[in-house]
């Protein structure tokens, strides 16, 4: 039998009894000692597609054993057309089939899409249950599965349908990432990088020194570098759980990511290269800001450059999609939660390593900056 190994832990601290650990390891799954304090004498459902499924499944239902009182998986497409409206009613459905009640479990096993899909499910059968996140993803494991945001897409827009719902725990297993395909990892890696350009120049400075490391999935930099992240967000979300303040720095990016991913079709760019993309435009926006006049930031073209590069060494795309132009961004971001009385809020470089909430960006400032770089 493989030997569980647990070997960072990170603590998210909120008011209300919603406090929970993320634990980092090796060889989770199939440990009933993972599982125990969450699945015990409960009614558990997994909600999975078939890549995790065929990889991954039969670990956790080692892992979970006998323990459950009740026990049933579903598996929805994987794809991010799995987050709409009857993929959340093929839940419901099997829920209550099976008569789960209001003590039940629902285990959201899989990437992003699968947490959020499933986190909504939790947070509103029977107006709400508990949920346990086992991301399989390192955009999950870094980013999505922490600080309880569940949502579902609509074709207008995406995660415009959700609530926040915590999970009660979040099991990160390195063992999952094997599997991970290359393009995967580099989405993922762009939500690690973000964290650096927010927060951190020296989290910048190791990533850049460590980049070949992550991309060649050596367990000791994946561990270290999840780590840092969960902390990064762990601090973000016990200060601004449901994004009042601080917790918008996050989207660094993804207002332009967004747009791209709804108008070239969800799933065909992945989140993290969309946010990719996203970050270079927020740094052209903050130097086309400079130019304008505005004081207070601190953001040069040699830091674009890095911004770039980083990016482009992860394997992550920074150019606009060729069948985009700039109404085509304004039409999207026009619709972005963050905005506020019609106008577009940006998250901007206030330098490296540091972002700002940007509320006074023009439409026609957007435009020149996205015909630009499409030139």
């Amino acid at each position: 039998m493989t030997i569980a190994k647990i070997l960072d832990q990170v603590h998210v601290a909120l008011p209300d009894n919603k406090s929970y650990d993320i634990v980092i390891g090796s060889n989770l799954l199939n440990q009933a000692s993972s599982f125990t304090p969450y699945c015990q004498g409960r009614e558990v459902l997994i909600v999975t597609n078939p890549t995790v499924a065929q990889y991954h499944l039969d670990s956790l239902l080692e892992g979970l054993g006998s323990m459950c009182a009740k026990l049933n998986v579903v598996e929805v497409i994987d794809s991010e057309e799995a987050k709409t409206s009857p993929y959340l009613e093929q839940i419901y459905t099997t829920l209550l089939e099976h008569n789960y009640s209001r003590r039940s479990l629902i285990i959201a096993f899989g990437g992003g899409v699968i947490g959020d899909l499933a986190g909504y499910a939790a947070a509103t059968y029977q107006r709400g249950i508990e949920f346990l996140q086992i991301p399989t993803t390192l955009l999950a494991q870094v980013d999505s599965s922490i600080g309880g945001k569940t949502a579902i897409n609509h074709k207008l827009g995406k995660n415009m349908i959700g609530a926040f719902h915590q999970p009660c725990n979040v099991i990160v297993d390195l063992e999952v990432l094997k599997t991970l395909p290359a393009r995967e990892l580099s989405a993922g890696l762009a939500e690690v990088i973000k964290y650096g350009f927010i927060f951190s120049k020296e989290f910048i400075t190791y990533l850049e020194e460590h980049l070949p490391l992550l991309l060649a999935k050596d367990p000791t930099t994946l561990a270290y570098t999840i780590a840092r992240c969960c902390e990064f967000k762990a601090k973000v979300v016990a200060e601004d759980e449901k994004e009042a303040g601080v917790r918008a720095l996050l989207n660094l990016g993804h207002t332009y990511g967004h747009a791209i991913e709804a108008h070239q079709g969800y799933g065909n760019w992945l989140h993290g290269e969309a946010i990719s993309t996203g970050m270079v435009l927020a740094a052209l926006t903050t130097l086309k800001l400079i130019e304008q006049g505005q004081e207070g930031l601190n953001f040069t073209a040699d830091d674009l450059a890095r911004v770039k590069n980083l990016l482009q060494a992860a394997n992550l795309p920074i150019h606009i999609p060729e069948n985009m132009d700039a109404q085509a961004f304004l039409k999207y971001m026009a619709r972005d939660k963050k905005n506020l009385a019609n106008q577009i809020v940006l998250v901007l470089f206030a330098s490296l390593g540091q972002a700002y909430v940007e509320k006074h960006v023009s439409p026609q400032t957007i435009t020149q900056i996205i015909d630009a770089y499409r030139n």
